[in-house]
């Protein structure tokens, strides 16, 4: 009889085990904090937010000519710039994207990676995402601007440090590295960016936004400017809708990091502002 007692209890030691296993698996399990943003991109860079699997998101971004120029209504008669993309969550943690640019006829291909996510705990106190991308200018050749086909292609680097402060605030700081294959003699094929940006919810519904974006590298002349915009932003859970002020009328990040002349209207500089809109919309499927 002993025998017995002894060989029940070694049957029902290995139950015994997975059932704290699992006990102590439901206490360590951390809960990711909610997204730190309402949109994939906040103005002109894009944030830590991705979006479930299976998830089809819809862009347009626009950007307005410069205030200023006579008889154009605050630059909306002006020339604009448009990109229209689209991306699709292959994976709750993984995007990929497709996008097309009026300015210099951009197409990208882009890629968005959750590396790290911030926890209701914590334990994790940022998300850490990766965004890169790869983009061909597609003007015509006959217009005589690339020898060689590879000539066209530019590249872009950019890791998203992101923190959800409270329901109200959250900001992220992103450095980042833009590459053009082909650029003139002054300047240089590589470089390196930081850029800082923030939300603050007024209500449920609608938030303040800020961006800023500054360049590190150092041309040998006509070094571009950093970029500053700031602006509101409705959101719901599928649709975003943000309209701004910015002084960057480029839409892809590495065009905009390379290329800005325009002014801040910092330290006494006259400045080049421009009104321009982005609005996602999202498809679960």
């Amino acid at each position: 009889m002993g025998k017995l007692k002894i060989l029940f209890v070694f049957l029902f030691i290995p139950f015994l085990c997975l059932a704290q296993e699992k006990e102590n698996d439901t206490i360590v399990k951390e809960k990711p904090e909610r997204p730190a943003f309402e949109s994939s991109y906040i103005i002109d860079n894009p944030t830590n937010v991705l979006f479930s699997k299976n998830t089809l998101e819809i862009q347009m971004q626009h950007r307005f000519g410069e205030f200023g120029n006579t008889n154009d209504l605050g630059g909306i008669w002006g020339a604009s710039n448009i990109r229209l993309g689209v991306s699709y969550a292959v994976h709750d943690r993984v995007t990929v994207g497709f996008g097309t640019t009026k300015s210099k006829r951009y197409q990208d291909f882009n890629l968005k990676v959750a590396l790290l996510r911030q926890t209701r705990s914590d334990k994790m106190p940022v998300s850490v995402t990766y965004y890169g991308n790869f983009v061909i200018d597609a003007r015509s050749k006959n217009q005589g601007l690339f020898l060689y086909t590879e000539d066209r292609y530019s590249f872009f680097n950019q890791l998203i440090i992101a923190r959800r402060f409270s329901p109200k605030l959250s900001f992220q700081v992103a450095p980042s590295i833009s590459h053009y294959n082909t650029v003139e003699k002054t300047m240089r094929n590589d470089m390196v960016a930081l850029a800082f940006g923030g939300r603050y919810k007024i209500s449920d519904g609608t938030a303040i936004i800020a961006d800023y974006s500054q360049p590190l590298t150092k041309f040998l002349q006509d070094n571009p400017n950093p970029g500053i915009s700031f602006g509101v932003e409705f959101g719901t859970s599928s649709h975003a809708f943000q309209i701004f002020v910015t002084n960057y009328w480029g839409i892809v990040p590495q065009e905009n990091y390379m290329f800005n002349r325009k002014a801040t209207g910092l330290e006494g500089e006259k400045g080049q502002y421009l009104i321009g809109f982005n609005i996602t919309r999202n498809y679960n499927f």
